[in-house]
């Protein structure tokens, strides 16, 4: 796994090979910034944006946005192993100025008020996990989103999350058992 873009383009990510993450493929995370950088329908840049990267493993997507010139991220991770390995990439990659690093439960860390406003959100919770629409609901009410911004949500292909109260879905994209969805709160 390698960095595609940016000032760290190339350089290799450590990734852990257990059931517990699975980490998001090249291919759907270079398709991803193609679509955040080319799109007329999305209004946000990752260059000197906050990004919340929840579900965040061993932090490729939010590694990614720093590399492109991102002024923070923020991961969020409960699983011990990937925080370790998202911790070591930080570190090896000479970036952990620019993280903000917590390992525990995302409902834990949103029911606390500490973070600022966020441009850009991608969350990649467990394909069978639904709670994540609480977590949604939770950054909507406590408004951690500024007025430009966008949601990236990374679910299985066949999933059938009701997004309806909450999200304007800006695009679908579907790469394998991938689907990719931007969004905006209503």
């Amino acid at each position: 796994m390698r960095i595609i873009s940016g000032t760290l383009k190339g350089r290799p990510i450590k990734f852990l090979k257990n059931t517990n993450t699975r980490p998001l493929k090249n291919s759907v995370r270079e398709s991803i910034f193609n679509i955040l950088s080319h799109s007329k329908k999305i209004k946000v840049n990752i260059s000197n944006s906050e990004i919340l990267d929840l579900y965040s493993g061993i932090g490729s997507f939010g590694i990614e946005c720093v590399s492109r010139g991102a002024k923070k991220v923020t991961f969020i991770e409960q699983d011990f192993l990937a925080t370790k390995s998202l911790k070591e990439n930080l570190i090896k990659l000479s970036i952990i100025n620019f993280t903000k690093v917590y390992f525990c439960r995302i409902e834990e860390i949103l029911s606390k008020n500490i973070f600022d406003k966020f441009d850009v959100i991608f969350l990649d919770p467990p394909f069978k996990d639904s709670s994540f629409l609480d977590n949604l609901k939770t950054i909507k009410n406590k408004k951690l989103c500024n007025n430009k911004h966008i949601l990236i949500i990374h679910r299985e292909n066949k999933s059938k999350d009701n997004f309806n109260e909450l999200l304007k879905i800006i695009d679908i994209k579907i790469y394998g058992r991938s689907k990719i969805i931007f969004a905006v709160f209503k």
